[in-house]
């Protein structure tokens, strides 16, 4: 039983982080919604694979940007 309360809290922080970070992110309103949305699909990919990959692919994007920003 608390197993699945466990799994339960991590899936509804996850997606409460998600979404705090949609509305963070829309234009013109101040915040910093990306880095919620990675820390929401950092804490929903305890517990689905589709998170992980998500937050993967986010991360590999990021690294890359950065990589051509700095003209390396």
């Amino acid at each position: 039983m608390l197993r699945h309360t466990i799994r339960a809290s991590r899936v509804v922080l996850g997606v409460a982080l998600v979404l705090v970070g949609i509305v963070l992110a829309l234009p013109l309103v101040p915040g910093p919604g990306i880095p919620v949305i990675f820390v929401g699909l950092t804490v929903l990919s305890t517990e689905f694979e589709w998170a992980r990959r998500l937050r993967d692919w986010i991360h590999l994007t990021f690294r890359r940007t950065l990589e051509r920003a700095n003209g390396q």
